[in-house]
């Protein structure tokens, strides 16, 4: 079984993560509401990979790595047939950062670009998040 490297940013300000829904693509009609995330990259360390996710889906450009929060197994099955290692870290932004956004994910290229809106959720109800992405939030907190 292929277990694809994958990293998840908590982006913390005032006690607020930062997270995104998909408003326009129905494809992503039941995605619910993430935080950034993605695939690492051959030949890349997964602390570069959460920074390019991060840049690449919320528009920023600069973050900061407060921590590494560890590793865990995240399994995909049955919409997708693989098991992910998922590498979770704690951000923050750098700068002043407003209260809601759009930004445009390019992805590769070959699609239209996604629009992601983004927005501070108070962490108390991060349970809201989907796809297990918020298993090791509590762990910021240690």
């Amino acid at each position: 079984m292929d277990r694809p490297q994958k990293v998840v940013a908590y982006i913390i300000r005032d006690n607020h993560l930062l997270v995104f829904r998909h408003p326009d693509d129905k494809s992503f009609d039941q995605s619910g509401i993430q935080v950034p995330a993605g695939t690492v990259r051959a030949n890349e360390v997964p602390a570069d990979a959460v920074l390019r996710e991060a840049q690449e889906e919320t528009g920023l450009s600069e973050f900061r790595i407060e921590r590494y929060l560890g590793v865990g197994e995240y399994d995909m099955r049955p919409y997708a047939n693989f098991i992910a290692a998922r590498h979770y870290f704690h951000l923050s932004v750098v700068g002043d950062v407003p209260d809601r956004w759009d930004a445009y994910e390019l992805g590769d290229g070959l699609h239209e670009p996604i629009r992601f809106e983004l927005y501070w959720l108070p962490v108390e109800q991060a349970h809201v998040i989907a796809g297990g992405q918020a298993a090791f939030l509590g762990r910021i907190f240690d």
